[in-house]
């Protein structure tokens, strides 16, 4: 690694101290975490069991680099800070990446810039599902012990890019062309798996689809784990709704406003706010209501929680006709939709008032087959309210 030369002579000295410069370095690299990475990588077999998902059409017998080398080489250069696929050409022949993938600094260089592009190509549909399903699989070899309940919070977010990239979209919303991923994470933060999809938001029947995925990849691991699903309000469609219902999955889904919702706000809105002002030195006020509700389109009655929060940190600021600027604690309501099983007795009292709310959801739908649903006992779980319909 050492290729001593001669020092460079004639430099000025700086402060009374020499100054001499020696070309004997060797191959030198400043991406040091990355053997650190390598530790990992040796532990979970992230490249090994993406590159199993990916059949290779390439001759064995004139392959150079292996799937699992560029998948290894790809996942690394990310990590380091290198998004773009053109770093490998600076990348392939740095001495800490080679000691990361097992190759000694002398030895061959990794892969070009070409060899990656061809692999990112490579995938069909199939595959990709099929490196869903092993993230999936790596997130439950996570766990020393299959657990009695997870938490999974689903949702999408955009992912902005900067070229002519495939599947790339406009999003009105965002004002700029990208992706609009739909990722997954736990509870407790650990991520399970996701899905690249373009920029727009997804249907009902989509989200059904990657969720049946999810759950059977969940399933084949732990085939009695509880789940609770979380999301934002535009999973809380019927799709979704009728699938974690015939799946027996517990959810809490938020709601998008409504003037029928809003119905449900407004007193309660107004008498935290007149609350939060009588109490001098409190910091928040958070109230909760359950009441229920079935838009036209569900098959049944849902119960939902209202979530009313009034906070000292967050002032509406405002301006009478006088033009004198005036503050007012910012009241911040949430709408949840939720249904979670509990081993709870009965509430006699809750039962009659959701057989009456399902007898008005029915004569409206007009549909026989719907059967009221007992309501069990409330839940306060986190930082949501949820109540639960059974």
């Amino acid at each position: 690694m050492v290729d001593p030369t001669l020092p460079l002579p004639g430099l000025s000295p700086v402060a009374g101290k020499p100054v001499i410069g020696r070309f004997d370095g060797g191959r030198l690299s400043s991406d040091g975490g990355v053997l650190v990475l390598r530790e990992v990588e040796r532990r979970l077999r992230v490249a090994e069991r993406l590159a199993a998902c990916v059949e290779d059409p390439r001759d064995p017998t004139r392959t150079v680099h292996s799937l699992a080398d560029v998948i290894g080489f790809r996942l690394l250069a990310i990590a380091a800070g290198y998004e773009d696929g053109n770093d490998a050409d600076s990348l392939r022949s740095d001495p800490l990446f080679k000691m990361a993938l097992e190759r000694l600094p002398s030895e061959r260089d990794l892969c070009s810039q070409a060899t990656i592009s061809r692999l990112e190509n490579l995938p069909d549909t199939r595959a990709l599902l099929r490196m869903g399903r092993a993230m999936v699989d790596l997130y439950c070899a996570s766990f020393r012990q299959v657990p009695k309940r997870i938490v999974l919070d689903v949702d999408d977010t955009f992912d902005a890019v900067h070229g002519g990239q495939q599947l790339r979209l406009f999003n009105a919303h965002y004002d700029e062309y990208g992706f609009q991923p739909i990722v997954v994470f736990d509870g407790d933060g650990r991520f399970v798996t996701a899905v690249l999809r373009p920029a727009k938001r997804p249907k009902g029947t989509e989200i059904r689809a990657f969720l049946r995925r999810l759950l059977r990849a969940i399933r084949a691991n732990w085939p009695h784990t509880e789940i609770l699903l979380r999301g934002d309000g535009h999973y809380a469609c019927p799709e979704v709704l009728d699938w974690c219902e015939g799946e027996r999955i517990d959810y809490v889904l938020g709601l998008p406003t409504s003037r029928t919702l809003r119905r449900h706000v407004t007193t309660l809105e107004a008498s935290t706010t007149a609350r939060f002002q009588a109490m001098p030195g409190a910091d928040k006020v958070c109230r909760f209501k359950e009441f229920y509700d079935g838009a036209s389109t569900w098959s049944r009655v849902c119960s939902s929680a209202l979530i009313i929060a009034s906070t000292l940190g967050s002032l509406l600021c405002s301006s009478d006709r006088h033009g004198r600027a005036r503050s007012s604690p910012a009241t911040l309501p949430l709408i949840a939709m939720a249904r979670i099983d509990r081993q709870c007795p009965s509430n006699p009292s809750r039962q009659a008032r959701s057989r009456k709310s399902s007898a008005v959801f029915l004569e409206r739908k007009r549909a026989a087959s719907m059967v009221p649903r007992r309501i069990s006992a409330a839940d306060r779980g986190g930082n949501c309210f949820t109540g639960t319909v059974r």
